[in-house]
């Protein structure tokens, strides 16, 4: 049996993607084979499809770090928690941007209530990663104040919601107006166009000269600086992207030493089934109900536009301006 997935036949730019005819996969050990409606967008696709990011090994080379379906088959040894014809979304190390994948089955999750698919492929891989950099990594308290850089992108926009939520008080960068005004809708308490003015002078104002406890930092080398004047003493600065950059000139230890502050890196992708697993169960027990609860903590998926899987060339090319406020999705063909 064959599917269509998103391809690229050598690395390049977005004009390289089209949709092939290839084998679909059948579930193994544990696993479920999920058949895709909606799939998102992220910076690894596009880095993957630049030939910059290789996807761990054993993992699908087809684009897709998350998606949302129904699952249709299920591979030998699975404990009984699916259903065949069950909704539900995936956190994935690839594969997604296809008409079936398969999935183990703790890394799937059920669809809120309330809800639909297209929002549904829009959570696992930015609200885990968002999940995972607040309490996991930076042990958000009650009463922090947290910096969040590309407060309108997809982990931005859950990060924002996830802090609040911890009774935190969120901060963003953003570099439009537009954007600034669509992180302050979600909760962030103060916003700074980093074209525009900086954004460590203007968080030291914002925290009358004490500095951020938690830095959520996707951009790395070019703003290292900046970073470490605006963290407060004993802060964590969580770096989890190198958009900026990968290296550093000047005195970054002494600076950091100084404030007894600490940088814990992440990457998501490439951890091992385990740590997923967990990670999902953790999540799936504390975050996600109040994804259908109304009311002022309802969290919510942010959209920005929807792509049927056909136009995948403008999708990225539509990221790749850095425009987008949340979640470019893509529908795939049923």
């Amino acid at each position: 049996m064959s599917m269509l997935a998103v391809h690229f036949d050598k690395p390049g730019g977005p004009e390289n993607l089209y949709l092939k005819e290839v084998e679909k996969p059948s579930p193994g050990e544990g696993e479920v084979l999920l058949k895709v409606v909606a799939s998102a967008l992220n910076r690894a696709d596009l880095l993957q499809r630049q030939g910059q990011y290789d996807p761990p090994p054993g993992a699908s080379s087809i684009l897709g770090l998350e998606a949302s379906g129904y699952v249709v088959e299920l591979g030998p040894g699975c404990q009984g928690q699916w259903k065949i014809g069950d909704p539900a979304m995936a956190l994935l190390p690839g594969g997604g941007q296809a008409q079936y994948v398969t999935v183990p089955e703790g890394l799937l999750m059920p669809i809120p209530a309330g809800l639909t698919l297209p929002q549904a492929a829009a959570i696992p891989e930015v609200w885990l990663t968002a999940f995972q950099l607040l309490h996991l990594l930076g042990n958000v308290q009650a009463g922090d104040t947290v910096l969040i850089h590309a407060g309108s992108s997809g982990v931005g926009t859950a990060a924002i919601q996830l802090t609040r939520m911890a009774g935190a008080t969120p901060l963003v960068t953003a570099g439009s107006q537009h954007k600034l005004q669509m992180a302050e809708k979600l909760g962030a308490a103060a916003g700074f166009n980093y074209k525009e003015e900086d954004f460590s002078e203007a968080t030291l104002k914002f925290t009358k000269g004490a500095g951020v406890n938690i830095i959520l930092d996707c951009i790395g080398g070019s703003y290292w600086e900046k970073n470490v004047t605006c963290l407060a003493l004993d802060g964590r600065w969580v770096l989890y992207g190198l958009m900026g950059g990968a290296n550093v000139s000047g005195p970054l230890f002494s600076k950091l030493f100084f404030k007894r502050g600490s940088l814990i890196t992440s990457r998501l992708r490439c951890r091992d089934k385990k740590y997923k697993q967990m990670l999902v169960k953790a999540f799936t027990e504390q975050i996600l109900p109040h994804f259908s609860t109304e009311g002022p903590q309802r969290l919510l998926p942010v959209l920005d536009r929807v792509f049927p899987v056909t136009e995948i060339q403008e999708a990225h090319a539509h990221m790749e301006t850095n425009k987008n406020v949340g979640k470019i999705v893509l529908e795939l063909p049923q």
